[in-house]
C-alpha cells in the first residue's frame, strides 16, 4: 500500500519479464499503488500472485496469465488484503481458484469494506479503478499453516508469516528458483509502509514485523520480489530488516528519555532521511514512530 498517488495506478503487462523458466514478474514501474505481480508455472497449473487494483487491471493480468498457461489450470493468491494487491480478484472468479491464508481471509471480511472506501477517497484515479464493479474479494479456498501448491513438477509454498505489515501477511516461495514474493513486508529503497490508522486499524506491528524480516533474511532466498520497487537479491530483505531495527531503536531510545511523541517523530524523521536520502515513502516514518511508541514497553 502507498499513499496519495499522483498517477493512475495502471498495471503495464507489456513489461513482464522472466526471472527463471516459467516464472514471470510484471513490475510496478515505480507507479504508486501498483504492486509487483507474479506468474508462476508448472507442468499442470499456473499461479498468479496479486491482481493489481480494480477490474481493468485484473483483466489485463488474467489475460496474460491465460496466455502463459495455454490451457493449464489457473490459481490466484494474494500477499495480503490491501486493495492494490487483492481488489481485482473478482475478475478471476470462474477462471481461477483463489486461495488465501486464514488470517488474510479474516482481514478481508473484517476490514475489506473500510479499506475499499478509504482508497476510493484518495482521489479520482484510484476511485475510477475501484468503481462500483469492485467489491471485497471472497476466497474459494482458505487454509491454515503453510500451503504446498503442486503446479506439476514445481511446488510453491504459500507461507503465512504472522502479524507484520498486516495480520494476514503471507509470502510465496518458489524453492526451485530461490525466489520469494514478499508483498508489502518488503519494498526496495522505501521506508516501511505502516498502515497505522488508530482507532480504525492498529494491526500493524513494528516489533513482529522485524521478527518476520529477521527470519526471511536468514532463509537464503536468491531472488526477492518486493511488494513495490525493483526486484533484487537478499539485500532487499536485509535492508528492510536493518531499517526496522534502526526505526525501533531510535524511537525507543527517545521514548525512554521521556521525549514527547512529536519530538521523537521530528528527530527520528530527520535522522532516517539523512541516512536514506534517496528512499521513497517519507510520509510513512511518522506512522512507524507512532506504532512503535504504542508498542514500547508492551
Amino acid at each position: 500500500m502507498n499513499h496519495a498517488p499522483l498517477r493512475d495506478p495502471v498495471v503495464h503487462i507489456a513489461g513482464a519479464r522472466a526471472l527463471a523458466p516459467d516464472l514471470l514478474v510484471v513490475p510496478d514501474r515505480g507507479i504508486p499503488l501498483v504492486p509487483n505481480i507474479g506468474i508462476i508455472g508448472g507442468t499442470q497449473a499456473v499461479l498468479v500472485v496479486d491482481t493489481g487494483m480494480g477490474t481493468s487491471n485484473a483483466e489485463e493480468v488474467l489475460a496474460l496469465a491465460r496466455e502463459v498457461a495455454r490451457g493449464r489450470r489457473l490459481y490466484l493468491t494474494t500477499t495480503h488484503f490491501h486493495p492494490e494487491h487483492a481488489f481485482g480478484a473478482h475478475v478471476f472468479a470462474g477462471q481461477a481458484t483463489y486461495l488465501v491464508n486464514r488470517a488474510q481471509a479474516q482481514d478481508l471480511q473484517v476490514k475489506g469494506q473500510g479499506y475499499l472506501e478509504m482508497f476510493r477517497g484518495f482521489g479520482v484515479p484510484v476511485a475510477d479503478r475501484l468503481d462500483g464493479a469492485v467489491g471485497v474479494p471472497t476466497p474459494d479456498v482458505v487454509y491454515d499453516g503453510v500451503h504446498e501448491l503442486d503446479l506439476g513438477g514445481r511446488t510453491v509454498l504459500l507461507r503465512p508469516t504472522g502479524q507484520g505489515h498486516t495480520k494476514g501477511d503471507q509470502v510465496i516461495e518458489v524453492p526451485d528458483a530461490g525466489a520469494l514474493f514478499t508483498g508489502d513486508l518488503a519494498e526496495t529503497a522505501h521506508f516501511a509502509i505502516f498502515p497505522w490508522f488508530p482507532p480504525h486499524d492498529t494491526d500493524v506491528s513494528g516489533v513482529r514485523w522485524l521478527a518476520v524480516m529477521e527470519q526471511l533474511a536468514a532463509a537464503g532466498h536468491t531472488t526477492v520480489v518486493p511488494g513495490h520497487g525493483e526486484v533484487g537479491g537478499p539485500q532487499v530483505l536485509a535492508d528492510v530488516r536493518d531499517h526496522l531495527r534502526e526505526l525501533r531503536e531510535e524511537t525507543w531510545r527517545r521514548r525512554d528519555s521521556a521525549l514527547s511523541e512529536p519530538e521523537i517523530t521530528a528527530e527520528v524523521r530527520a535522522l532516517l532521511i539523512e541516512r536514506h536520502p534517496l528512499w521513497a515513502g517519507r510520509e510513512w516514518i511518522e506512522k512507524g514512530v507512532s506504532c512503535l511508541c504504542a508498542e514500547h514497553g508492551a
